[in-house]
């Protein structure tokens, strides 16, 4: 069974500076596109970011200049560094992966379960 685990969010100051990390387990042949969202409170599921197994990278116009997508393919893992982190940063943040399981296995789209990240003084 495929899994994917965020962990590093918590409370931050305005200004203040998290490192997400997100990193996949169990049966994976490939990974293709990894991925963050965040889902702030009353608000829909939006793209922060996204980056491909060769390391090209998207952002949300909103934030390209403050969050660092990046990966690590030998560890199965994602990586969000948010800087000059704002009020309305707060949201659960969710990483996402294309995976294939097996070598005739289609590349199916996961989810992990979020972390929530609140900035607040």
């Amino acid at each position: 069974q495929v899994q994917l685990v965020e962990s590093g969010g918590g409370l931050v100051q305005p200004g203040g500076s998290l490192r997400l990390s997100c990193a996949a387990s169990g049966s994976i042949f490939r990974i293709n596109d990894m991925g963050w969202y965040r889902q702030p409170p009353g608000k829909q599921r939006e793209l922060v970011a996204t980056i491909t197994s060769g390391g090209r990278t998207n952002y949300a116009d909103s934030m390209k200049d403050r969050f660092t997508i990046s990966r690590d393919n030998a560890k199965n893992t994602v990586y969000l560094g948010m800087n000059s982190l704002k009020p309305e940063d707060t949201a659960v943040y969710y990483c996402n992966a294309e995976i294939q399981a097996d070598w005739n296995s289609p590349l199916r789209e996961r989810w992990g379960q979020g972390t929530q990240v609140a900035v607040s003084s």
